[in-house]
C-alpha cells in the first residue's frame, strides 16, 4: 500500500503564490509518472500537471506557464509550485502516482 499525501495548501490573494507538495510513504517505489488535478467547486475534475520518469512534463492548457511540477526522487516528494493564482484556480487539488494511488485533496482558495 502506498499513502499519497498532500500539503502546502490555504488561501491567497489574486496574484500571488502557492506550492504544494506530495508525499508518497513507500520506499524503493518505482519512477511513475506523477500527477497534479485539481477540483472545481461543481466537483468537475481537471488535469492541472504532470511530469513522467524522464522529467518530462505536461500542463493543463489553462496553466499558461503559471505553474511548475517538479519532483525529488530521493525524498519520495514531487511539487507544484503555483504563480500568479487566479480566482478560478480555487479548488481541491490533489496528486497522484501513475494514476493508480491518489491523495485525498488540499484545498487552494484564491480570492480577495
Amino acid at each position: 500500500h502506498v499513502r499519497i499525501e498532500e500539503s502546502g495548501g490555504g488561501s491567497v490573494q489574486p496574484g500571488g503564490s502557492l506550492r504544494l507538495a506530495c508525499f508518497y510513504s513507500r520506499d524503493n517505489f518505482p519512477i511513475v509518472p506523477l500527477s497534479w488535478h485539481r477540483q472545481g467547486p461543481e466537483n468537475q475534475r481537471e488535469f492541472v500537471a504532470r511530469i513522467g520518469e524522464t522529467y518530462k512534463t505536461k500542463y493543463g492548457d489553462f496553466v499558461q506557464g503559471r505553474f511548475i511540477i517538479s519532483r525529488d526522487n530521493d525524498k519520495n516528494m514531487f511539487y507544484l509550485q503555483m504563480n500568479n493564482l487566479k480566482p478560478e484556480d480555487t479548488g481541491l487539488y490533489v496528486c497522484d502516482a501513475a494514476g493508480l494511488y491518489w491523495g485525498r485533496g488540499i484545498q487552494v482558495t484564491v480570492s480577495s
